[in-house]
């Protein structure tokens, strides 16, 4: 299998900004919406989840060129991948728990659930169908976790913001993230035509 003649940098420009797993691909909305009325603990976890999607990006290639596909076990892939992410994600805990206390108690029950934030693995799966080699899987992989953690903070920095205004009552908690996440997006597609990555 050739690699798209794509160069990584494009791929990880693409990933942050035009294919941006928020804005562009709604990949792991739920935490996004659930963390993000506070800025720190968002880019707590903003970059927990780019450790995570760089680390699983580079494993699950390895292990699917070097294990999946010479056993003809492809039927499996997701299952592994999932498992290498839960891994992964318990390691970052146990560091996290032992290393920055703080930030681990401001993420509580969020840091496990980076286990099934669909974003990390939409961002395997979409390297495995892209068909991407190792080092534009690890850039893409950047990028994706990068773009991700902009769209979070982008979101709590507003909504830290927002908490000091008086809202209609009716657009108060997700319904205005929601509004807000639409009109970021409009603007980040509005780059579109910059970067494509398929």
């Amino acid at each position: 299998m050739i690699a798209p003649p794509i160069s990584p940098v494009i791929i990880f420009l693409a990933s942050i900004i035009t294919s941006n797993m928020i804005f562009a691909n709604f990949l792991g909305t739920c935490s996004y919406i659930s963390v993000s009325s506070e800025f720190k603990t968002a880019s707590g976890l903003g970059k927990a989840v780019t450790m995570v999607m760089v680390l699983t990006n580079a494993l699950n290639w390895l292990i699917y060129r070097f294990v999946i596909l010479p056993l003809g076990i492809d039927y499996l892939r997701n299952i592994i991948f999932i498992m290498v992410i839960a891994a992964l994600v318990q390691i970052l805990e146990m560091f996290m728990d032992r290393f920055l206390p703080d930030l681990h108690a401001n993420l509580g029950i969020f840091l496990p659930l980076i286990t099934v934030n669909c974003a990390i693995l939409g961002a395997t799966l979409f390297m495995v169908i892209r068909n991407y080699n190792f080092i534009q899987s690890v850039l893409f992989g950047l990028g994706s976790g990068i773009g991700w953690w902009l769209a979070i903070c982008m979101m709590a920095a507003v909504r830290e913001r927002m908490a000091k205004a008086k809202l209609p009552p009716g657009l108060g908690g997700p319904a205005i993230a929601f509004i807000i996440t639409g009109i970021m997006a409009m603007a980040f597609v509005g780059f579109s035509g910059i970067f494509t990555i398929q």
